[in-house]
């Protein structure tokens, strides 16, 4: 006996096609509400922690668990979709988009942010993950089909949103919206596509009283939204205050990080502006030139026709630099431009750094500085590397045997580099592990160290380039070598065969801080702070330095 025709499917009516679209519309939405959700969570902590990976890692494994529930969880409320998902639609909305608000505020007022950030995403999951379920439910009720083509129209309309909600986080909302009301925004057109999709194609299966509890929950929850969205810059700015004792003078928050300067004036009138990125202090102007004269001048004893300053937006490095007339050209490159732009104009930050970006003798790029040295076809006789600290992995390339190996490449004949290498008393460990990599990169280092009020102790590395004849090995076993002393006092000081000489220019203009007795006792380190052995270099796919950083600062 022969199997009979397949009955085709009944055909769509007219109605039923715009219900469809309806739906997948509402999928599709939906998912690029998600997808911002979880980026926010990220991006906001790469912004407050610092620390992207570390970030993603917690918020999308959670979620992505969280959803597994979610979707468990809606098995129950299949016999209700159309209010279940109103409902969840709803409350997704409203957490999501307050979620980076409570988030800052948890991290400001609270100390909380961890627990609230793994709370938050856990909550944002199992809501993402229930809607799913119900829109299938709800897909099949306006016209029934093969699992097969509904769950491939469903998880089509569900990708794409997903990438469009992805495109959108970091190139529309972050740049016109910022964080906090780029979510509160997502947040206002998931109550929209939620429920308009429920209140017009599935209407008839609620009743008058669902409907008017989902309509008075859908102003209660779009009125917080938008009162929230009102009053977000003002509460951005009282936020922010919160993390700085100072007065918060201007802030902003680029596409690469958050920018603050704060400024206070004590009773006997002198003024203290500082600059944070991302928390972090950059400098204090009470005794930023200690830092600054330590580490531009011993690397200027020799020739300096070109320099290179990496990093250093600011402009205070490059102050100390243009004091030597005899300095031909001076290139900076600094990652964010908004930094750039606000060391020229903020009369504040270009009275410190005396106007140095209007010298003739300067080029300041905006770029990221592991790329352009890539590209770099140049020489220079001074290279200074003053990057923020290595306890991020935005910032861990800018401690690795490439980078180093890009900076050699850009140095001439007997040039001079130096690396703000952090604290060798609070992270030791990341203090030597900079100069194993420089040395794993064939640079020959002498370490120094002075002292600073608003940063405590504080370190650098000053290298000179092994010859291009040595050998891998010889480059590869070098960091391993104790080293000789160049000075000791009760304590040691080692610096590696070849290394430079750690001196000050004979034609050095006057300094404040530094002088020759003053640099030959930096060299020295006491018994409990000399390099630590078998300290690995730290590369690109082994970020050794991030280790280091982050378990040391956490101690204190």
């Amino acid at each position: 006996m022969t199997a009979g025709p397949v009955e085709p499917a009944d055909p769509v009516k007219p109605r039923g096609r715009i219900a469809r679209t309806a739906v997948l519309v509402a999928v599709f939405i939906c998912a690029a509400c998600g997808l911002v959700y979880e980026l926010a969570l990220v991006a906001l902590g790469s912004y407050l922690i610092g620390d992207t990976v570390g970030q993603a890692s917690i918020v999308l494994s959670l979620m992505v668990f969280a959803m597994g529930v979610g979707a468990l969880a809606a098995k129950p409320l299949q016999r209700w979709a159309a209010p279940a998902f109103a409902g969840i639609e709803l409350l997704l909305a409203l957490l999501g988009g307050i979620s980076v608000l409570g988030l800052y505020a948890a991290f400001a007022w609270l100390s909380l942010y961890m627990p609230a950030l793994i709370a938050t995403a856990l909550v944002l999951g199992v809501l993402i993950g229930a809607e799913i379920p119900l829109l299938m439910v709800l897909l099949q009720r306006i016209r029934r089909q093969d699992a097969g083509s509904a769950v491939a129209d469903l998880f089509a309309a569900d990708y794409v949103g997903g990438l469009v909600g992805g495109l959108a986080f970091p190139f529309l909302l972050l740049p016109l919206f910022g964080q906090v009301q780029g979510a509160l925004l997502v947040g206002m057109v998931n109550v929209a596509a939620g429920i308009g999709l429920v209140l017009t194609v599935f209407r008839r299966e609620l009743s008058k009283r669902a409907t008017l509890l989902l309509t008075g929950a859908t102003v209660l929850v779009g009125g917080v939204l938008v009162g929230a969205y009102a009053f977000a810059d003002d509460f951005e700015v009282t936020a922010r205050q919160a993390l700085y004792a100072d007065p918060v003078v201007h802030s902003e928050r680029t596409p690469y990080q958050d920018v603050v300067l704060t400024e206070s004036v004590s009773l006997n009138g002198n003024s203290d502006t500082r600059l944070y990125l991302n928390g972090d202090l950059q400098f204090s102007s009470m005794d930023e030139y200690r830092y600054h004269e330590a580490l531009v001048h011993p690397a200027m004893a020799g020739p300096r026709d070109r320099v290179l300053v990496l990093g250093g937006g600011d402009g205070l490095a490059l102050r100390e630099v243009l004091r030597y007339p005899d300095v031909r050209e001076a290139t900076l490159v600094d990652l964010d431009p908004a930094v750039l732009e606000l060391a020229r104009t903020d009369p504040r930050v270009s009275t410190l750094n005396k106007d140095a970006f209007a010298d003739p003798r300067v080029r300041a790029i905006a770029a990221d500085a592991f790329s352009w040295l890539r590209d770099n076809r140049e020489r220079y006789d001074v290279v200074l590397v003053d990057m923020p600290d290595a306890d991020s992995t935005a910032t861990a390339k800018l401690y690795s045997t490439e980078f180093y190996g890009l900076v050699r490449q850009a140095m001439s004949d007997n040039a001079r580099v130096v690396v703000q290498a952090g604290s060798p008393f609070f992270a030791p460990k990341a203090f030597w592990c900079i100069e194993s990599t420089m040395r794993s990169a064939g640079l020959n280092t002498v370490p120094y160290q002075i002292a600073m009020p608003s940063f405590g102790e504080w370190g650098f590395h000053l290298a000179g380039a092994t010859p291009e004849s040595a050998t891998s090995m010889e480059i590869a076993d070098d960091h391993t070598t104790e080293g000789h002393p160049i000075a000791s006092s009760g304590g040691t000081s080692l610096a590696s065969p070849g290394a430079p000489p750690l001196r000050l220019p004979a034609d050095a203009p006057p300094l404040r801080s530094l002088d020759a007795a003053t640099l030959q006792a930096a060299a020295t380190f006491s018994p409990d702070r000399t390099r630590t052995p078998g300290l690995e270099p730290s590369t690109l796919m082994h970020p050794t330095i991030l280790q280091y950083a982050q378990g040391e600062w956490a101690n204190y």
